[in-house]
């Protein structure tokens, strides 16, 4: 009977080995050297610190940055273990809000949302990213159009012309991969980092 087991130990060893350690040391080892930054976490850093990552957004609330999507990411509530409270861009607790279309609670904080926005600019419509959560809740990025909407409020609060924070917006808006996959889109850390930038060179 041991003759019969030993090849199938030997090769659940076997594969063990190789598709449970080596396999994933190879493909961590060829990514850190082909894609260091990427591999790292596409961390950004100011004045040689971490400010965080481009592939998670942050909640920029000051009227003087661009603003993110919102997001449905929850904590834990210090004062209940058992209940949740919104926790912006929780990195530790990626989810959406699971509030289906006919929802009343998400057609008004949506219905909310746009109402703020008008008050921005009236007469301009409200791109849907500004008033929609992502599955992850964590989206770094908005849409030009999103991005667009907001540069008479950013311009204002910083004393910079429109035309100014219209071009830092056209210059960090990243087209699709290879030209066809996915959408048109402006990472908001990266221009929000541009934007400090250009209101400190003012």
């Amino acid at each position: 009977m041991l003759r019969e087991f030993r090849p199938a130990i030997v090769l659940l060893l076997l594969m063990t080995v190789l598709t449970g350690l080596a396999y994933p040391l190879a493909v961590t080892g060829a990514a850190a050297i082909l894609f260091p930054h990427q591999a790292g976490g596409s961390l950004i850093e100011r004045d040689g610190k971490v400010i965080g990552s481009a592939l998670i957004g942050q909640n920029f609330a000051d009227p003087k940055y661009f603003h993110g999507r919102p997001s449905a990411t929850t904590d834990t509530d210090p004062n209940d273990p058992s209940k949740t409270i919104p926790a912006p861009y929780n990195a530790a607790n990626s989810a959406g809000s699971n509030l289906g279309p006919t929802s009343k609670a998400l057609i008004d904080r949506v219905a909310g949302d746009v109402d703020l926005l008008k008050k921005e600019d009236p007469s301009a419509a409200v791109p849907v990213d500004l008033v929609t959560t992502s599955a992850s809740g964590l989206d770094p990025d908005i849409t030009p159009a999103g991005a667009l909407f907001q540069v008479p409020r950013v311009a204002k609060a910083r004393g910079l012309s429109e035309d100014a924070v219209r071009r830092l917006v056209a210059d960090h808006t990243d087209g699709r991969v290879l030209g066809i996959i996915g959408e048109p889109h402006v990472n908001v850390l990266k221009l929000n980092l541009a934007l400090d930038a250009a209101a400190g060179s003012k």
